[in-house]
Order: structure tokens, then sequence, then C-alpha cells
């Protein structure tokens, strides 16, 4: 065993390994992960590139091999391991063989595509754009090429010295076989943390049923993971689109460094710099993921989530107080039960239905303010969005018409099959039921004022709107405008 050989052993390690400590190097130091994705349209034929797709499945699945990764490492160190041991056992043969058998495998598995590649644009210079963009052109040349190298460097390793003797086998020469071996198996076994390995949900236990063997690494980092990776209810949905094809460490990495930029500002992912880290996948969507793994961003996104529930609080708070604020109404006769809530919209109107006919629409609303019928009642709360100070009164006779001070009156016909009508606002808020003599049929009337300042500005105070819902038996089904 000579130091020459040694040297290239040594040396082929090294140029198997170069390629994927790059990668991790440079996704650390500028933060985009290095994933680049690749999408083209082409047409024609092309022999290489049809000959490719047939043999890719299969050396797809040889490279997802633990010997065949990080560059083919793992093998590097396997064959040297069998040519030490064969050079010391007084077989120069054998590892002359294994290390021969090493590089083959490497040159069958890796260079296929850039070989085909080769001749493509040997034959026909427009098959390149078959294979895809330049950039993905040259990282197939690149990625199949660079592994000549370590090739050809463990079959000049392999060649037996000129002279062979039995030599003792000391400590050291011990210790350096336990050690490849052992490098070996650490490298194999490290299945879980392979650098293109992308996880899907279901690997990380998202759901968390703890039925499945998660891939190593912190609770943090497997909460980030499962933010950008699912819909957040722990199936595979659109998480982070922008990041979904990105390898495990890759995107580790890359949260990773968004911390670190977001902690310096901090924990704002607003912050200039770090938008500009996040590109195309800003939103909310990455910072909330990035939350789970970065504490200062966490912290932030508590802060703005106790601030927002703060003004939602007093947001409503004021309407209340602002529809408290006007007076009741006075019933001209005794109604069986009365009832002011304020209510919020979202979608103009506020709603009572049957049991079984939640979210159907009323056909027509009369005058734009009220629309009823079988077991669907629909009333105009706002412009679009916003509070109405509602009061419903419940009545067992018709009472008088009230027209003074209201912009508009109408009544129509209501059915209730179950005997109940109570209105329901945007927020899932109920008035009491209103119908006093269960089910059949009821006359609705509905009065209302600030209509008029809702529609001609934009900005009217919470709580200007007014109804006064009026609900009483009937079997009249007209609708009348009073006003």
């Amino acid at each position: 065993m000579s130091r020459r050989s040694l040297a290239l052993w040594a040396a082929a390690l090294a140029a198997a390994s170069a390629p994927d400590l790059y990668f991790w190097v440079g996704a650390l130091l500028s933060g985009d992960g290095g994933e680049r994705v690749f999408a083209w349209m082409s047409s024609g034929w092309c022999a290489g590139y049809e000959i490719n797709r047939e043999v890719r499945g299969v050396l797809g699945l040889l490279r997802g091999l633990p010997l065949f990764w990080y560059g083919f490492a793992p093998l590097v160190v396997v064959a040297f391991a069998g040519w030490l041991l064969s050079t010391r056992a007084g077989r120069p043969r054998l590892g002359r063989t294994i290390g021969l058998a090493a590089a083959g495998t490497m040159l069958v598995v890796s260079l296929p595509a850039p070989a085909l590649l080769t001749v493509d644009a040997a034959l026909d210079r427009d098959c390149l754009s078959v294979w895809g963009p330049p950039e993905l052109v040259n990282r197939i040349l690149l990625d199949g090429f660079c592994t000549l190298v370590p090739a050809v460097l463990t079959a000049l390793a392999a060649r037996p010295p000129a002279r062979t003797r039995p030599v003792r086998r000391g400590r050291p020469a011990r210790a350096a076989v336990t050690v490849a071996v052992v490098a070996a198996l650490l490298l194999a076994a490290a299945g879980d943390g392979r650098p293109d390995r992308v996880s899907d949900s279901g690997d990380l236990d998202c759901a968390g049923f703890g039925d499945v063997r998660v891939p190593a690494m912190s609770e943090r980092e497997k909460a980030f993971l499962c933010r950008v990776r699912s819909d957040g209810f722990g199936a595979d949905g659109p998480g982070v689109p922008q990041l979904a094809g990105m390898p495990d460490r890759a995107l580790i990495a890359y949260g990773r460094n968004l911390c670190h930029a977001a902690t310096r500002h901090g924990g704002d992912t607003g912050a200039k710099a770090v938008q500009q880290m996040m590109g195309e996948a800003a939103g909310g969507p990455l910072t909330g993921a990035l939350a789970e793994m970065c504490p200062a961003v966490d912290r932030v996104l508590q802060a703005e989530g106790e601030r927002r529930q703060a003004e939602e609080k007093a947001f409503y708070a004021a309407a209340e107080n602002a529809c408290a604020a006007h007076p009741r109404h006075r019933p001209r006769i005794r109604p069986v039960r009365q009832a002011r809530a304020t209510m919020w919209t979202e979608f103009w109107t506020i709603h009572a239905w049957d049991e079984g006919r939640e979210g159907e629409e009323a056909s027509d609303r009369v005058a734009d303010l009220v629309g009823g019928g079988d077991g669907v009642l629909e009333v105009w709360a706002a412009d679009e969005i916003g509070h109405a100070c509602v009061t419903g009164e419940a009545y067992t006779r018709r009472p008088p018409v009230e027209t003074r001070g209201w912009e508009q009156v109408v009544e129509v016909g209501y059915t209730t099959g179950t005997g109940a009508l109570v209105l329901v606002d945007g927020n899932g808020d109920e008035l009491p039921d209103l119908a006093a003599g269960g089910a059949g049929r009821y006359r609705v009337r509905v009065h209302v004022r600030g209509r008029k300042a809702a529609r001609e500005h934009i900005d009217v105070p919470d709580g200007t709107v007014q109804l006064l819902v009026m609900v009483f038996p009937g079997e009249e089904r007209k609708p009348v405008i009073y006003r």
C-alpha cells in the first residue's frame, strides 16, 4: 500500500463529496436554498432524450440507494475498505476489481443523461431545447460529468503497486479499516437526512398520529416543514407553494437564514432585507411557518395578534355603545317579546332560515329591503359591510303601522314549517325567536333609518343603520310598501 494510493483514495472521496458540500455551504450563505424549478415546452423527437426518458426511472431508483447518496461518497468509502482489506490479505487483484467495479457503477448510473444529451446536441442542436432551458442543460452536463472525477480517481487508486508483499496488520491499519466501514455505515444510515429528500406531510406526521418514523430533526424544524408542506391541518396542500419542491435540509437552512435576518430586524419579516430573501414566497403563509422555528418572529406575530384582538374588541364595543345610545322603540301595543342586538354583516344582509334551508337566499327583496318566502327571510342591514342596530318584536296580532321617523317600511309574508324565526348575522349572533305562534304563516314588517347615509357615505359610523323588525301571524302573502 503506497502513499500514492492513499492520496488518490482521499482525492476520490473529496471529489465525490465536493458538490454536495458546495450545495450546503451555498444554501447557508446565500439563503435561497439553491433550489431551482424549471418548466418549459418543446416539440420534436430526439433519440437521446427519448432513451433517457426510458432509463431514468431505473437509474432514479438506483440513485435512491444509500451507497449512491452524497455524490457516491459512501460507495467510495466501501470500495476503499474492500481494497484495503484485500491488499492487506495479499489479494491485490480482488482489491483492484472492487475499485474498478465501484468506478464503473458510478459511470453507469451518472453518465447516461449527459452522454445522451451530448449525442443529441451533436446530431441536432435544436434538441437542446427539448432537454430544457440552457441552465438546466448545463446542470445536467455538470452533474453527470462531475462523476468522472471520483470514478477515474477510484480506478487509479485501486491499481496495485508494482511489488506486493504481505504487511503486518498493525493497529493503524485496523483502525483505518474500522473508520472507513463505520463512516460508510453512518452515511448509509443517514437516509432521513439526505440532501435531496423532500418529505411530505405524511412523512413528517404533521397530523400527529404517531404511526410513522419522522426524519431526525428538532420539533421546531418539523413544525416549520409541516407549515410549508401542508395546509395546516396535516394534509398535503398549498402551504407555501413556491417552496414545495425544496429538499428538507435546504429548506431548513433557508428557514434558519430567514430567522437570522428577521432577528436582526427585531423579528420583523416585513423588513426590506427579509422580504428580498423571501422573494416570491413572501407573505403570510411563509411568515407563519417561519414563526414555528424562529422565536423572534413568533414574538412579533403574537404581539400583532394581541394588538389586532384588542382593536377588534374595541371595534365591536364601539358599535355596541352606538346602538345602546339609540332610544328604545316604544310599541303601540304590547309585544310578546322584544329584543335588541348589534348585528354584523359582510354581505349586505342578515337572515332567518328554517332548519335544513340554511344558506338559501330569498328570490327578491321588496324595495331592496326585505325578501321572504317559505323558510327563508332576508333583510338588508348594511351597504355591503358593517353593523346595524336591530330591534325585533314578536306579536300575536297585527300591530299598528308606524312610518314616522323611518326612511322605509316594507311588509312581506313568511312561512315557517319548524315554528321558529330567528334572525342571524354574519358572526352567528342571533335575536330570540320572533315566531310567537309556532309553525305557520307570518307577516314580517321591516322599518329602516340611516340607510340613505350608509349609501351616500363610504365610512358611516357603525350604528348609523337602525332596523325594527315586527313579526305577527298573517295569511296574506302579497308584499306591502308603506313608505
